[in-house]
Parts: structure tokens; sequence; C-alpha cells
């Protein structure tokens, strides 16, 4: 999958800049060089994208932008190709917001018109992950007061930020190879995910959200024994394929963060069930304190932390840790289902 996300991205000038391939100073000169002038840090990009849920389907012709429609997810890629209109390619284009929103309406409308050509069934859809090519996985640890009372620790005073990697990124209907990785202690994390759509450094807390291009359904896949190894947490974190993210990537117009239903299922047997209410920092609180230490980019990702219910949390007698075979199901409100398997 990442050979074809990246030949999709790379297919055009404006997939490399805006997929997130290049580093903030190259993709400056790169702009320069094209004659268009380089967006100042924290300026608004071209188009405030709204209303929309998006994703990225696998396609017989690589990765594609889809947008989700009452009859069905629209292929845009296909329909830009066959009515040669040049829309984004990908979500990373779309959140850069360096795109012709009227020609994304128009591939959007002649889809529509020419019936079910350009639509695929949700139940049939292939997804990849929802963003393909953030510069920053941030993800924020035990920021729900509950799942601190069951960790026994105490509320921290600060958030408490750690990383993936973009290896790790995966998608709905996806897989995770747990046979194949040292660790046994497996364990699930249901995450509201932010994704940053403006270049924020030192951002406040009330700008913040306004950094926020929509939101998405996530899954922080943990393995327990080499998160708690040494001092911090990266080999228990950030493994192949362990941060799952979609189906779908929601518009923040359509989202209120603070308040959202979460709940995780294994095996159909419901583990986790809580609300964002119970967070013990809002995303507004999160943007704002990261950017005080690293520009956030448009495209960088932001897990928000999980509620309580995980395996870690039971007493150690009770702890029956995830295994191959195991399906998990994290579920958002108004964010969609996020499945995958255990192999």
């Amino acid at each position: 999958m990442d050979n074809e996300r990246r030949k999709f991205l790379t297919a055009s000038a404006a997939g490399v800049v805006a997929g997130g391939l290049l580093a903030t100073s190259a993709r400056d000169a790169f702009a320069q060089a094209k004659g268009t002038p380089a967006p100042a840090a924290g300026q608004p990009k071209l188009q405030a994208t709204k209303n929309m849920t998006l994703a990225m389907l696998q396609t017989p012709n690589g990765l594609s932008l889809g947008v989700r429609t009452d009859k069905g997810i629209i292929d845009v890629g296909a329909a830009a190709a066959a009515f040669k209109i040049d829309a984004p390619g990908s979500t990373d284009e779309v959140i850069s917001g360096d795109y012709d929103a009227a020609a994304l309406q128009s591939a959007i409308d002649k889809a529509k018109a020419a019936g079910g050509k350009y639509l695929i069934a949700e139940k049939a859809a292939k997804f990849g992950p929802c963003v393909t090519e953030p510069s920053k996985i941030l993800c924020v640890g035990l920021n729900y007061r509950a799942h601190a009372a069951e960790a026994n620790e105490k509320l921290p005073k600060e958030p408490i930020l750690f990383n993936k990697y973009n290896s790790a990124l995966n998608s709905h209907g996806g897989t995770i190879a747990v046979s194949k990785e040292p660790g046994k202690n497996f364990d699930y994390e249901t995450e509201l995910v932010a994704v940053i759509g403006k270049t924020a450094r030192n951002v406040s807390e009330a700008d913040a959200l306004g950094c926020v291009f929509g939101y998405c359904t996530g899954q922080d896949f943990s393995e327990r024994d080499q998160q708690m190894r040494s001092g911090q947490w990266m080999l228990g974190k950030t493994g192949d394929g362990w941060g799952p993210i979609g189906p779908w990537l929601v518009t923040a117009d359509q989202v209120d963060p603070e308040n959202l239903n979460l709940k995780t299922t294994v095996n159909g047997e419901q583990r986790q069930s809580a609300n964002t209410k119970d967070m013990i920092f809002g995303v507004k609180q999160i943007v704002s304190f990261a950017s005080r230490y690293m520009t956030l980019e448009p495209g960088d990702l932001i897990f928000t932390g999980t509620p309580e219910g995980v395996i870690l949390g039971y007493p150690p007698e009770k702890r029956v840790w995830l295994k191959a075979g195991d399906k998990i199901v994290s579920s958002i409100d108004k964010l969609g289902d996020l499945e995958f398997t255990l192999t």
C-alpha cells in the first residue's frame, strides 16, 4: 500500500506538495519556484472545506479521494479522469486547502449525474487510511478521568504527549499481524483523532479549534509490556499498522469534539463506552499546548486519548490480552465504525 500511496500522491506537483512528502521549508521553496507565494505561518489556506465526509479508497488505479453521499461513495479520482477535471486526488490535498473547489464540486456533480458509474457502495468499498501522509502523529496519554482512575494514576497537570510514525497508519478493514510481533500483551484504545488543517504555532486555546480541519475515528493499538518496559512508550505504541484511522474524515463544522460517544467491541462484546466530556484536556487545549513546542501542519494527526475499559485497567488476574483472530470495532458518534482484524 505504501508504494501505491506514494505513486498516487506524486502523480502531480500539487499532490506532492499537499501530501506532506516535502518538509515545510521545501514546500515553501517549491511554491516559490512555481511563482506561488508561500503561505505565511498561521494564515488560512485557500479553501475552507465544510459539510463534507471524505475517505481514501483503494481502487484498481491506486488510492483515490472518495466523497460520501446518501447514495454511496463517489470515486472522485475516476470521475475527474473521465471528465478531465483537475479535482484533488487525496484528502491530503483537500486538507491543505490548495485545490480548486469548483473543480471538486464539478466532479461530484458530474459523477452524480452519471448514475452509479462512479459510485461505490459503502459495504463494497475498500479503504485506505483517511489521511495518508501526516508529517506528525501525536498521541495523548491518560486523557480521560475514568481511565486515569482505572490506571491508578493522578490526573496529569498537562497533556502527556507521545508519538506514532507513518508506518503505523492502517485502515478500516485492515489487519494487524500480532502473530509476527515479539509481544503478547496487546490492547485496544479507541480514540477521537483531530486532523490539523492550518499551520499552527503558539496558537491560543480560543483559536485552536479553527486550526482543525476535521475528525476521524482512531485506534491507538498498544502492546503493554513493551510500553511499560522503559520510561517512554514508543516501542509499545508504534508497531506496523498500529494506528488505524477512518473510514471517514468528517469536516470540523459537523462535529462537536467535546460531546461524542465512543465505544469499543471485541468479537461483538462491548469493552469501552464513554463520552469525550470525560476528557481532561479537550481538543482546543491539546492543540494549543502542542503548538507551543512544535509547528503543527495541515494533515498532522492528534490521537486525543482513550477512555476507561482497556485491558490494562482490569485486575491482573482478569486480563485476557488480544490475540490473532480477534475483530475490533472502534465507534464514535458522527465519525463511524472503524473495523480491523488481528492476524
